[in-house]
């Protein structure tokens, strides 16, 4: 009869105290399983276990948020995201108010349209000295203006911060790029801003023709190029029918031709207009004469001038857009600013209008009717080829027009050139010296603008 060895012995012996064991370990942790759990639903605790299981963050969890009646009124491309922020500040409470603060994100949307000025001890982003590529007339402090302090209003949107101007991280988004301005005098202006705020960090070199102003940084081959066109529309100055030789002929269907020949090598382009449409001009559509300003046919000629100036704005603006968003071979970003507002008080330009003496953003918006108009039908334009157009997100509307209705303090105003024997002063009779109150002096309210640009590039590359 066989015998079974020692080693099967203790496997057989082993088997009983194993199960044993397990039994034990099992009724225990059945009893702290129950224990555990009751001890985390009684607890605070345990919605926190929860949040993190499930994936739960009630940090993230937020209110939509609150838009203008300008942003519920007109598509979401035409406005960059921005946090919430704290309630705006005013210049009493400047000091407040971070004016580093360069927190961006996609988490809400921010109207960065509305909101105030405050008044930032941090200074300009450059001055006269430290910049050489400032146009004379906008050259305020050069030209002997007394006073600085509009020199340090920075704008304040009612919704979020918007970040100080980093040169460096401008340049960076910008490597290997072109932006392109397109427009008339004032278009230059913020150029000549941008030009200005960049070569703090890097000095371009000009590389531009009688064709195109075209400024280059090397360290990271951006170029910034300027194209002149008043009224970003096809424009003949030749006589057609009984409209005479050096009248503008303004083509209102047809897009200037200049610039969109160059469109495709653009990656961002921004563009403007509106001063020219309160020139003399003849306004074509189809071919036909529909109107006109300051200029009317002869007398006995039967013409349908249905077309005044403010209307053909608004039609200017809209095949503009419309012809930028049709173009097969731009992918580029272009964004229209909206229409600069002057601030000739007491009457017109050349009928004794005056921006003399401001020294400081007005506490009040100041109204100006003609403006009013002139934005209404920018924007009626932008919109009714926004609705045409099939590429809408590479569409922008930059709306600077009525937070700079509170800058009358930023125009040169008399301080126009450095003649020392410039007229400063109201005459004997009240009369106002000649002055600019359409452009802006650099540095001052118009860097805003680029830091606007800055917010929208961002947000594109």
């Amino acid at each position: 009869m066989g015998m079974s060895s020692p080693k099967c012995f203790s496997c057989a012996t082993a088997t009983p105290r194993f199960a044993s064991s397990i039994a034990f370990m099992v009724s225990g942790l059945a009893i702290f399983v129950i224990v555990a759990s009751i001890l985390l639903a009684s607890s605070p605790i345990f919605s926190s276990f929860q949040d993190y299981f499930l994936s739960v963050d009630h940090a993230r969890e937020s209110q939509p948020p609150i838009l203008s009646s300008f942003a519920y009124n007109h598509p979401p491309e035409m406005f960059v995201s921005e946090p919430s922020s704290p309630k705006p500040v005013s210049g009493s409470d400047a000091a407040n108010y971070d004016v580093n603060s360069t927190t961006v994100s996609d988490a809400n949307l921010c109207d960065l349209y509305h909101g105030k000025w405050a008044y930032d001890t941090g200074g300009p982003l450059y001055t006269n000295i430290s910049c050489p590529l400032i146009t004379q007339m906008q050259n305020c402090q050069g030209n002997g203006r007394p006073d600085k302090d509009y020199e340090n209003w920075r704008w304040k949107p009612d919704q979020c911060d918007l970040p100080r101007f980093d040169a460096r991280k401008f340049l960076e988004l910008m490597r290997g790029k072109t932006l392109a301005f397109v427009g008339d005098s004032v278009s230059r202006n913020q150029m000549e801003s941008l030009l200005c705020i960049l070569c703090q960090a890097d000095m371009p070199k000009n590389r531009g023709s009688r064709r195109m102003h075209r400024w280059y940084f090397k360290s990271t081959s951006t170029t910034i190029v300027r194209i002149w066109s008043s009224w970003l529309v096809h424009k003949t100055s030749e006589p057609m029918v009984f409209a005479p030789d050096g009248v503008a002929k303004v083509h209102l269907d047809l897009p200037d031709e200049y610039f969109m020949e160059f469109l495709p090598e653009f990656d961002v382009v921004v563009l403007s207009s509106g001063h020219w449409f309160a020139k003399p001009s003849v306004y074509v559509l189809n071919g036909t004469i529909v109107g006109g300003q300051l200029w009317k046919p002869p007398q006995n000629t039967r013409v349908d001038m249905r077309i005044n100036n403010i209307e053909a704005f608004g039609l200017s603006v809209e095949t503009a857009v419309e012809s930028i968003a049709a173009h097969p071979n731009f992918t580029g970003v272009a964004i229209f600013r909206s229409y600069s507002p002057d601030h000739y008080e007491g009457g017109a330009w050349n009928a004794g209008g005056s921006c003399t003496g401001k020294v400081s953003p007005a506490s009040d918006l100041v109204i100006n009717e003609y403006t009013e108009v002139m934005h209404e039908k920018q924007v009626s334009g932008f919109g009714r080829a926004m609705e045409k157009a099939a590429k809408k997100s590479n569409l922008v509307f930059m709306d600077i027009t009525e937070a700079f209705g509170y800058r009358p303090d930023g125009h040169p105003g008399p301080y126009r050139s450095p003649d020392p024997n410039k007229k400063t002063k109201r005459g004997p009779h009240g009369e106002p010296p000649p002055q600019d109150c359409l452009h802006w002096c650099m540095p001052g309210p118009i860097d805003t603008w680029n830091e606007l640009l800055l917010e929208i590039i961002s947000k594109r590359f």
